[in-house]
Parts: structure tokens; C-alpha cells; sequence
């Protein structure tokens, strides 16, 4: 199996200036870069987003490798065509293990696609520190250990793209969303310092930032919620996430975005020569960009009318 050590090597000369084997074998590679298909890593595809976004870099040609927690979950991105591995993105060895086998198979790891996520919702009070601790482990840290792995040989391939699927809610917080939105402002900031740091070596740091979207990423965050321990000051609050919900959440809201349009901007960011940094995909996502310019007075205010209004 490769390793990052075994890509980034460099051959030497025999004494009578002849090439050895080794570059021999390189010059082969770098023939076969232009001539095999694009591979990409794509974490989180049991449903929504992910699966959506194997579907579509499937339908492009690219050699897929589709990974979630259980792959009997993928099996049927298996039988669509695409490479399907078992990835729990908190598990360290389980990361370099996907990344290796990634490259030993396409020869190559051009895009990984950062997907996995979910939602650690209820005020903060609610939230107990070591629920926040798994928010930040997937949404933060997982991303941050797959990027790790996969930096080497795209530095080693002299190109490469990371999309990190974020949110909205990465731009612009809001109350009773401090654990999610925390994550997700933290994985934008670490895709602006890696854009700069990568840029020299010919890879690209892409954010996509979706609104509501229509999948059962809701019904997990419904089941984040805290239940049993909820302060009864917050009444108010948790009664306006739920009407929050039932207009623009997941579950049938009139501005949850398709996962299809998703894994669209994705595959944009993936095959555009000269991508943005960010791509807000959906109406609330385009709207809440913009909202982070407002005063904090003024973005306070909304809310505690809303709050009344609940």
C-alpha cells in the first residue's frame, strides 16, 4: 500500500548519469495522471448531501470513494459503481487507513469532499460539555484529521481540492444553535488559513455553505435536542426553533434547499479552474450571508422580536 512517505520521494541518478528505475516509474505516473479518472473522497454519504454528491461526481466519471460509519448504508452506491469504505471520521487510524487505500487504488487523491456532520442543537446552558466535545470531534476535528492525511500526496501530486461542507449558520449564529454554529465557524476559519497555506502548492480550499436542505439531517438534530434536561427558561426558545423548523428547516419547509442542488455547488467547487471561497447554496443561505453585515444591535433585536412573537 502507499504512503504519503512513498509518493513524496525522490529519485536518484546512477553514477553514469543513466535514470534508475524509480523515475522511470514516475514518468509513467506522471503519464497516467492525464489519462485516469479524477478520484474523490466523499465523507457522510448514507444519505442526503453525500449520497447525492457520489451520484453526481459518479455521473461526471470520477472514481468515487463513498465512505460512512456503516457501509452497509452506501451498498447502494456500491452496486451504482462507487468505491465504498467504512469511515468513522473520529477514529484517527480509521482516516489514514481510507486516505491510503484511496491512493493505492485510483493513484491518486484529487478531491476530498468533507460532508460528515451533524447538529448539537439547544441553548448552551443545555448543552452539556461533553455533547460539545462530539459536536466539535465530527464537525471540526474529523474534517481537520481527513485534511491532514490527504495534504501530503495532493502537495506530492502538485494539485488538489478540499470542499468543506459547512452552513450558513458558520457566517452568522443564532440562539440555541451556539454548539452547531461554533463548529461551523471553526471549520471556516481553518478553510481560510488553509487556502492561504496550500495555495503554493497548487491546491484549492473550497467552502460550501448550504441553507435549510431537504434530508433527515433534521431528524438527527431533533434527536440533539436536549430532552430530559431542558432549563424551563428556555421555553420560549425551544418553542421558536420548532416553529423555525416547520417554515424553513428540512422537513418540508418552503425554503429547504434539494440535496441535489447541493451536490451541484459541490461539484462546481470540485471542477471549476478558478473556484471561489465560498458557495452559499439555497435563498436563507444567500440572505444570511448578508445578515452578518447588520449591527449586533440590530441582529438582537430580530431575534427578541421573534422570541415575542413565539
Amino acid at each position: 500500500m502507499a504512503t504519503a512517505e512513498d509518493v513524496e520521494g525522490t529519485a536518484d541518478d546512477e553514477p553514469d548519469g543513466t535514470v534508475v528505475e524509480d523515475d522511470r516509474e514516475h514518468a509513467t505516473g506522471e503519464t497516467d495522471r492525464y489519462t485516469r479518472k479524477k478520484s474523490v473522497l466523499i465523507t457522510g454519504c448514507s444519505s442526503g448531501i453525500g449520497r447525492a454528491t457520489a451520484r453526481a461526481f459518479l455521473a461526471k466519471d470520477w472514481q468515487v470513494f463513498a465512505t460512512a460509519r456503516d457501509v452497509d448504508d452506501i451498498e447502494e452506491l456500491a452496486e451504482a459503481g462507487c468505491e465504498t469504505l467504512a469511515l468513522d471520521v473520529t477514529d484517527p487510524e480509521q482516516v489514514a487507513t481510507v486516505v491510503e487505500e484511496t491512493v493505492d487504488i485510483a493513484g491518486s487523491i484529487d478531491c476530498v469532499v468533507n460532508n460528515a456532520g451533524y447538529a448539537q442543537m439547544g441553548p448552551l446552558e443545555d448543552v452539556a460539555t461533553v455533547d460539545l466535545h462530539r459536536q466539535f470531534d465530527v464537525n471540526v476535528y474529523g474534517p481537520h484529521r481527513l485534511t491532514r492525511a490527504a495534504l501530503p500526496h495532493m502537495r506530492a501530486q502538485g494539485e488538489g481540492r478540499i470542499i468543506n461542507v459547512s452552513s450558513v449558520i458558520g457566517r452568522i449564529s443564532l440562539p440555541g444553535a451556539g454548539a452547531y454554529a461554533g463548529s461551523k465557524h471553526a471549520l471556516e476559519a481553518m478553510s481560510d488559513a488553509l487556502r492561504g497555506e496550500a495555495e503554493e502548492f497548487g491546491i484549492d480550499v473550497v467552502v460550501v455553505e448550504p441553507g435549510p436542505v431537504e434530508t433527515n439531517f433534521s431528524d438527527r438534530v431533533d434527536d440533539e435536542l436536549p430532552e430530559d434536561k431542558r432549563t424551563p427558561a428556555y421555553e420560549s426558545l425551544y418553542d421558536l426553533y420548532d416553529e423555525a423548523q416547520l417554515i424553513g428547516g428540512g422537513s418540508g419547509g418552503p425554503f429547504a434547499a434539494d440535496p441535489d442542488d447541493i451536490a451541484e455547488a459541490i461539484l462546481e467547487a470540485a471542477t471549476s479552474p478558478d473556484p471561489p471561497a465560498r458557495y452559499p447554496v439555497g435563498p436563507l443561505a444567500q440572505y444570511g450571508s448578508y445578515a452578518r453585515y447588520l449591527p449586533d444591535r440590530l441582529r438582537d433585536a430580530v431575534y427578541g422580536l421573534l422570541r415575542k412573537l413565539a
